[in-house]
């Protein structure tokens, strides 16, 4: 098929650098042309359909084995072209992740040193705070004297019986008049109790 395009090629180049001497002869030409270049085309859809796997009936074995070295070499061409295709966009994908963990790299040491000058910022103000509100409080008195209550256990007098109940209850009331050890209340929460 290349060989036929080819030969129609250097033929009507050499026509044309030739050139038809009288307007006859260039109308014989074109009445010969006309049947060669229909053959062309007839011949050139014929075997865009056999490429396309059409009208493989007429084709003999020898035809059909050139036809699938013929497709065969196409599908090298095509995948060999397309890997190209893919390692360029694989190089071009490599530049920009390059790029971005680069740029990833940098915003992440200017956060660390934006951290790091917060930090350094923070501490002499809390320095100063804390120098400041140490001026204003007054230093804490020592804890007065702390009373100790017991810790209420409910429901125990309640499975020894009636009798030991009342000697429960007796006891009770003595060792909320003792300070017991169990329970330590602070200061501050002794305030509305002696109202």
């Amino acid at each position: 098929m290349e060989g036929i395009l080819e030969r129609y090629e250097r033929q009507a180049f050499a026509e044309r650098q030739v050139g038809p001497s009288t307007p006859s002869e260039s109308q014989g030409n074109w009445s010969l042309e006309c049947p060669k270049l229909m053959a062309t085309i007839e011949a050139l859809q014929r075997n865009l359909r056999n490429f396309m796997g059409e009208e493989l009936d007429p084709l003999s074995l020898r035809d059909l084995q050139l036809l699938e070295h013929q497709i065969d070499t196409s599908l090298k061409r095509i995948r060999i072209r397309k890997n190209q295709l893919m390692n360029e966009s694989i190089s071009v994908l490599q530049k920009k992740e390059r790029a971005l963990q680069d740029q990833n790299n940098m915003l992440a040491k200017k956060l660390k040193e934006d951290e790091k000058t917060q930090a350094e910022n923070a501490q002499p103000e809390q320095h100063e705070l804390a120098q400041s509100s140490s001026s204003f409080i007054p230093p804490l008195s020592p804890p007065a004297a702390t009373i100790q209550f017991p810790s209420l256990a409910i429901g125990l007098n309640s499975c020894r019986g009636t009798s030991q109940a009342t000697e429960g209850a007796n006891k009770e009331a003595d060792t909320q008049l003792q300070p017991s050890s169990n329970t330590v209340i602070p200061p501050w929460m002794l305030r509305p109790v002696n109202r």
